[in-house]
């Protein structure tokens, strides 16, 4: 899945978004574009529990993307 993820400024927060996607799925492959907020989440977690650990992480998301 793909999600656009807001606030992200450094590499600490690409960090904190990857451990909050991977504390629901510890198998989870998480690639993220710090210049476009762009994350992709290849794993068993659905997308209302990504949105969650992402929101819980303290980002926001781009719902219109």
């Amino acid at each position: 899945m793909e999600l656009m993820v807001k606030g992200m400024t450094c590499s600490g927060c690409v960090k904190a978004v990857t451990r909050a996607l991977q504390g629901q799925d510890k198998g989870a492959v998480v690639d993220v574009d710090l210049a476009s907020g762009r994350v992709q989440v290849r794993g068993e977690i659905s997308a209302a529990q990504a949105r969650d650990a992402i929101l819980a992480a303290g980002f926001t998301l781009d719902e219109a993307a």
